[in-house]
């Protein structure tokens, strides 16, 4: 038998929110319908699902501008860091996206490092873009400079 479900939330391999899916009895009453992914197909579930989209829409709206208000941030802002260098003026290691977040915290830019894309690693002194993913639509570029002690 199968079961018509309401997708409440994105599921991986089954449908995206508001499709409506035909799953096995077992998977929608002992996975789905227990997590709140799913809801049986009535008015009510239907009711639910769009003023749930409706306010994950506003929330996507305030989080796009608040990614656009600290991509313009860091458009203006320029982070410098001091490592120790060996002959020839090559780094001891890396400069990483963890060095990258401190010195960007150091002048109260809060980021979290996961989201600073450092594509190769930093390895000699200069002045380097590094892209910032602070949203699905919004990339901002810090610029970094890399000066020996």
């Amino acid at each position: 038998m199968a079961t018509e479900l309401l997708l409440m939330e994105n599921v991986p391999n089954l449908g995206n929110e508001g499709d409506i899916v035909n799953v096995a009895d077992g998977y929608a009453r002992n996975y789905l319908l227990p997590k709140g992914l799913g809801e049986k197909v009535t008015a009510g579930a239907r009711a639910r699902l769009a003023k749930l989209m409706e306010q994950r829409a506003e929330e996507r709206k305030l989080q796009l501008a608040g990614a656009r208000a600290l991509a313009a941030k860091l458009a203006k802002a320029s982070c410098t860091i001091t490592v120790k260098t060996g002959e020839e003026e090559k780094l001891y290691g890396s400069v990483t996206n963890a060095d990258i977040a401190k010195a960007l915290s150091e002048q109260d830019i809060e980021i979290d490092r996961h989201i600073i894309v450092v594509e190769d690693p930093i390895k000699e002194l200069g002045v380097f873009d590094v892209k910032v993913k602070l949203h699905a639509d919004v990339d901002a570029t810090v610029k970094v400079w890399v000066v020996g002690e």
